[in-house]
């Protein structure tokens, strides 16, 4: 399995905590994050209406808040609708609530599509100049200041504590901004009176530069155009574009600034072991091309010059799918609280096995969709699907950091026959109410030319119990291969408390070796490692799966440190899951699968013909209809070709079964497709 050719890299909602204070202003800050006594002095600006409005024409107002805001940054998205609520809350009280934009790249026009969006009734100014920014020493959207009647800044930094850095919890524990107003009110001390603001950098004016020994035009855009630009062009998952000057020059802080942080590329793999098709490391000579751009004040050089993007299927990475199966009916996601996991059934009228070679989920409404998966039921579940199924069932799936699916020619995931598709939902409230009809399409493979299929194994581990504190709790998992095995792909999988993540492959012959180390993982950036070329599992083999969590205070992704922490699907639970992306080594769906012929009495005769590619003396069939007898039922041969052959007279069912090579050694059919239970079996429907 191959992933998409395009590799998706830098900023996505990746932000840095912390903000490095102006020096310039010392209305807003005096020393070392204290917060001044000098007022902050009148100002006037225009909102996006066109009219001006100055800090002193709220004159009568016991409390001012003044949030600096931005209308692509995630977090600044995600606290518009908590603002437009404190507003509503506090406004009978007599507090102002004041937006200010100071982003050069956020029009008028813009900037009122972000109050309509999401019901904001304050006034959002715009600060052209970034003069107002500089006066507050403002850094970072969305950063709060709370003003007293004297206009003093008596609180400044985060909203609260619910969305920080690619991370939210289901509630807020701290509500800084409500309870420095609610104490100004009272008349009473300020618990905590600063914080350090998360989001993005504010993107004041400035002049352009033109030339400089490190450009856009000749290395920086080549730069965005290999590693940034699948994601962030207009429809895609990142949350603003990077298709010209004008927008990485906006963004150029903030990007460098998740470069130096290592959590942008979202790469987590340690590179000591593995390599890997999708390796999205941006290479250090390449940061240090972006470290010089910027800290040349971003030269554009020639313009003309510049190389135009790459041109993209509009809409799918996969191309133009065969067939596109979307949810029943727009979903309703509410403003506020956890959603649970929703399940929605498709019904393909798949009348044959059908074989699938790219795959892509589309999330409708990417605000609120966490992830969704979309897997198969088989018709033998009657209509009810199993947990598990959403893992070894996939055909489709989204999260950040999650490539689409390709495989070569020669390999396909396959759906059998009488399958119903199953959407399973995760959506997470962006403050807003919100609606959502995603999507997933698929592109069919020749079902003659398919010579192996490739399914998902994966092990896992349910019984967590992760004690509240611990700061490196470790369980594992263990996948024992039944059978010689083609490794495509590795995937981790774990929530919040996820520290550290590990996959060892212990060879029969007693060697063993890191298939893929995650020392840090990052439960927002999905990511399948997929190997630079198929790696052959020995039967015997057992790839053990090492996890650690911190369910300390000390991890700032924590939703509780106070809990003990269980299995579960909701990402304040646990999980503890390694996926594998396989295929049977010896598999050739070309072959000669076993014959059925119909007979009067409503039997069926099943000849099965199996070609060891190991030497044999003698080989025998061993199923359900002998009980798994391994000496049971002899095959004949070897014929010219050195195959083998009996037939047995078959009721119609299921079947599973397998060839014994010798009584001893027991080996699936490479010429059938799906396997059953752990140890691999295969299977034959007689109808």
């Amino acid at each position: 399995m191959r992933r998409a050719a395009s590799l998706h890299i830098l900023v996505l909602v990746a932000l840095l905590a912390g903000s490095p204070r102006s020096a310039a202003n010392a209305a807003a800050a005096d020393g070392a994050g204290a917060i001044a006594t000098n007022p902050i002095p009148d100002f006037t600006l225009n909102d996006y209406l066109g009219a001006k409005r100055s800090l002193s024409q709220f004159s009568d107002k016991p409390v001012i808040v003044v949030v600096f805001l931005g209308t692509e940054c995630p977090l600044a998205k995600l606290y518009a609708g908590r603002l437009a609520e404190l507003d509503r809350d506090y406004r009978d009280r007599g507090v102002q609530v004041l937006g200010i934009n100071a982003n050069q790249q956020d029009s008028l026009v813009e900037i009122a599509g972000y109050a309509r969006k999401h019901g904001v009734e304050f006034p959002v100014l715009k600060d052209a100049g970034g003069k107002v920014a500089e006066l507050f020493g403002a850094t970072r959207t969305p950063e709060a200041f709370v003003l007293d009647a004297n206009r003093v800044i008596r609180y400044r930094g985060r909203i609260d504590d619910q969305y920080g850095v690619g991370a939210a919890r289901s509630d807020a524990s701290e509500q800084f901004v409500k309870d420095a107003v609610d104490a100004l009110l009272a008349d009473e001390p300020i618990a905590t009176p600063r914080t350090e603001a998360v989001g993005c950098f504010i993107s004041p004016p400035r002049e352009t530069v033109v030339e400089g020994e490190v450009t856009y035009a000749q290395h920086i855009a080549p730069l965005i155009n290999e590693h940034c630009i699948s994601c962030h062009r207009p429809g895609e998952i990142a949350p603003f574009t990077l298709t010209n000057y004008d927008d990485a020059a906006a963004w150029a802080e903030t990007m460098l600034e998740t470069i130096e942080d290592g959590r942008m590329p979202p790469w987590h793999a340690n590179p000591e072991y593995g390599k890997f098709h999708n390796d999205a490391r941006l290479p250090e000579e390449q940061k240090e091309l972006f470290r010089r751009w910027v800290a040349a004040d971003v030269p554009s050089g020639d313009l003309a010059q510049a190389p135009a993007p790459p041109k993209f299927v509009e809409g799918w990475q996969i191309g133009e799918p065969d067939v596109v199966y979307r949810l029943p009916e727009p979903v309703e996601v509410p403003a506020q609280g956890t959603v649970p996991y929703k399940y929605y059934v498709v019904d393909p009228g798949f009348t044959e096995d059908m074989w699938v070679r790219a795959a892509e989920a589309r999330p409708d409404n990417r605000s609120v969709v966490h992830h969704l998966i979309m897997f198969y039921m088989p018709p033998e579940r009657n209509g009810r699907w199993r947990g598990e199924d959403a893992l070894f069932n996939a055909i489709a799936a989204f999260a950040p950091g999650m490539p689409a699916i390709e495989c070569s020619d020669e390999e396909a995931l396959r759906i059998p026959a009488g399958s119903k598709l199953v959407f399973q939902m995760h959506y997470t409230p962006n403050g807003t109410p919100q609606t959502d009809q995603s999507a997933a399409g698929l592109i069919f493979a020749d079902p003659d030319k398919i010579r192996r299929e490739v399914k998902v194994e994966a092990a896992l581990n349910i019984a967590l119990r992760i004690p509240p504190g611990d700061p490196d709790y470790m369980a594992r998992a263990k996948y024992v291969v039944r059978r010689d095995m083609l490794l495509y792909s590795l995937t981790p999988h774990m929530h919040y408390r996820g520290k550290s993540f590990r996959f060892t492959a212990r060879y029969p012959d007693g060697s063993s070796e890191i298939l893929l180390d995650v020392p840090r993982y990052d439960f927002n950036w999905q990511n399948v490692y997929l190997l630079a070329k198929p790696k052959t599992m020995p039967q015997g083999t057992t790839i053990d799966m090492e996890a650690h969590y911190d369910n300390s205070a000390d991890n700032p992704f924590n939703p509780n440190p106070d809990e003990t922490v269980y299995w579960g699907d909701q990402t304040w639970e646990e999980m503890l899951v390694g996926s594998l992306g396989m295929a049977a080594a010896d598999q050739d769906l070309r072959a000669n699968p076993p014959t059925i012929e119909t007979l009067d009495n409503g039997r069926s005769r099943v000849t099965f013909r199996y070609r060891p590619e190991e030497p044999a003396d003698q080989v025998f069939l061993a199923g359900f209809f002998n009980d798994w007898s391994p000496t049971g039922q002899p095959m004949n041969g070897p014929d010219d070709d050195g195959a083998y052959t009996t037939s047995l007279e078959l009721a119609p069912g299921r079947y599973e079964y397998k060839y014994v090579l010798d009584g001893k050694h027991w080996r699936a059919d490479p010429s059938t497709a799906g396997r059953s239970g752990s140890d691999g079996n295969s299977v034959i429907v007689v109808k």
